[in-house]
């Protein structure tokens, strides 16, 4: 996925944009949407196009004919400095059987080295008083068991790890 670079002016009187892509010829957009919208329908120069509207963490998620946009609105001087910010990638915790709640383990299912296929039951973690089950979530082998039957758990206690 390429990066570009948007350029947009807001005319407020009828809901014009100019949009650069990139610093090439500025299309005129105009739409009327709200934020309780789920759909806008935008003229884009002489056409019309129908976008899926989705508000995310930091910005919005606009969909239209199949593709996927993730768009962030931000202040000039604030955008000027987002190439010097670090994208921070998230862990990798597939490895990982994580407790999903506060509670008690109150039963190991597997031992260290058994092979495990998708769906099997892992362990038993007691929460308010209801028993909950976890499952592997795909083939694999367990390397080592981090907690034993009788251990409380705070939420994301490592449980397991598999190889």
């Amino acid at each position: 996925m390429g990066e570009h670079r948007f350029e947009i002016c807001v005319d407020g009187y009828d809901g014009g944009l100019l949009v650069n892509i990139d610093g090439e010829v500025p299309l005129d957009v105009v739409m009327h949407w709200r934020p309780s919208q789920r759909v806008v329908i935008a003229r884009i120069d002489d056409g019309e196009l129908a976008v899926r509207v989705a508000r995310t963490v930091g910005g919005w998620k606009l969909t239209a004919r199949g593709a996927t946009h993730h768009v962030r609105v931000l202040p000039p001087h604030v955008a000027a400095l987002t190439r010097h910010m670090i994208e921070k990638v998230p862990p990798d915790l597939s490895r990982f059987l994580l407790c999903p709640m506060p509670g008690l383990l109150t039963r190991v299912e597997v031992a260290e080295g058994q092979k495990v296929e998708a769906g099997q039951p892992l362990a038993v973690v007691e929460a308010m008083k209801m028993e909950n089950i976890l499952r592997a979530e795909r083939p694999g082998t367990v390397a080592r068991i981090a907690h034993a039957a009788g251990d409380s758990l705070a939420v994301d206690a490592v449980i397991m790890e598999f190889e």
